[in-house]
Formats: structure tokens, C-alpha cells, sequence
């Protein structure tokens, strides 16, 4: 209990030193200027040579990046035109084919219509002379028949329902005939 006391009186004793020896604070100064000289005159140039590359390469960079960026959007609004042009000119393809394929089935239409008129007048024009040929025909057997029948009704002289007999087996034969 009583040792730091002693210590403390002890330590009263002895001289307080509180600034370093003058020899020592000149040699600290000197050490410290030259340092500080050695400092201003290689270490901090090249640092601030080191920063300003630093800065500029950074600043390039930068630079770059926003040239690249303008290049980049530049494409963009390029390919985006393109786009809009590819897609205007495939809806116009596509218009053009439709309007196409109108015209070339309204052609199809009105020659189908054209041939289907010129086969019906066809038809009717070979009915008509068929028709024209068969009456003919019908004219000339019958005129035949007329005649056949008279000759045939004057050779005997037939009361009217011998008469009838007659034409009706006349008529029978030229049903079997056909």
C-alpha cells in the first residue's frame, strides 16, 4: 500500500523533462524537412501525374461509354426504321397479293360465266337443230305413215270401228318398231 507512494515521491524527485533535448528537435526538424523535400519533390508529382492519368483514363472511359451508348442507340432507331420499312413493305406485299388473287378469281369467275353461256348456247343451239332434224324426220314418217295408212284404208272399205282396229294395230306396229 504504501510502494505507489514511495514510487510517486521518488519520481517527484527527478526532473520533469517535458520538451526533448534541442540537439533532438533539430535533428527531427532536418529529418522531417528532408523528408517533406524528398516528398514534394518525387513522391507527390508522381501521384498527382498517377492521378491525373488516372482521371483521364477514367474520363476516356467515360467518354466511351457515352459515344458507345449514342452508337448504340443510333442503331436502334436504324434497325427499328428498318423494321418499320420490312413491315410496311411486307403489309404492301401482302395487300398487292390479295389484291391480286381478287382480280385473278374475278377473272376466273366471269371466263367460268363466259364458258358456262357459250356451252348453254351450245346446248341449245344443237337442241334447237336436233329438234328442227327430228320434227323434220317426224314430218316425213308421218307423211309415209299417212300415206301407208290411207292406201291401206282405201283398199277396203272399213266401217268406223274397223277403222279404229286398224290405226290402233298400225300404231302398236310402230311402237314394237322402236
Amino acid at each position: 500500500m504504501h510502494l505507489p507512494f514511495i514510487l510517486a515521491v521518488e519520481g517527484a524527485e527527478a526532473e520533469l523533462q517535458l520538451l526533448p533535448d534541442v540537439a533532438e528537435l533539430i535533428w527531427g526538424f532536418v529529418a522531417f524537412s528532408l523528408l517533406m523535400a524528398f516528398m514534394f519533390w518525387k513522391v507527390f508529382p508522381r501521384m498527382n501525374t498517377a492521378f491525373d492519368e488516372r482521371g483521364a483514363k477514367i474520363q476516356g472511359q467515360i467518354e466511351e461509354a457515352e459515344r458507345l451508348r449514342v452508337e448504340a442507340e443510333q442503331l436502334r432507331r436504324s434497325y427499328e426504321e428498318q423494321l418499320a420499312d420490312a413491315r410496311g413493305e411486307a403489309n404492301t406485299i401482302v395487300e398487292d397479293a390479295k389484291a391480286q388473287a381478287e382480280r385473278l378469281k374475278a377473272d376466273i369467275v366471269a371466263r367460268a360465266e363466259q364458258e358456262a353461256q357459250q356451252i348453254t348456247a351450245r346446248a341449245r343451239d344443237d337442241i334447237e337443230t336436233d329438234r328442227t332434224r327430228l320434227v323434220s324426220e317426224l314430218r316425213g314418217q308421218v307423211a309415209t305413215l299417212s300415206v301407208e295408212l290411207a292406201g291401206k284404208i282405201v283398199q277396203r272399205e272399213l266401217d268406223e270401228s274397223q277403222h279404229r282396229a286398224l290405226v290402233d294395230q298400225y300404231i302398236n306396229e310402230l311402237s314394237g318398231l322402236n
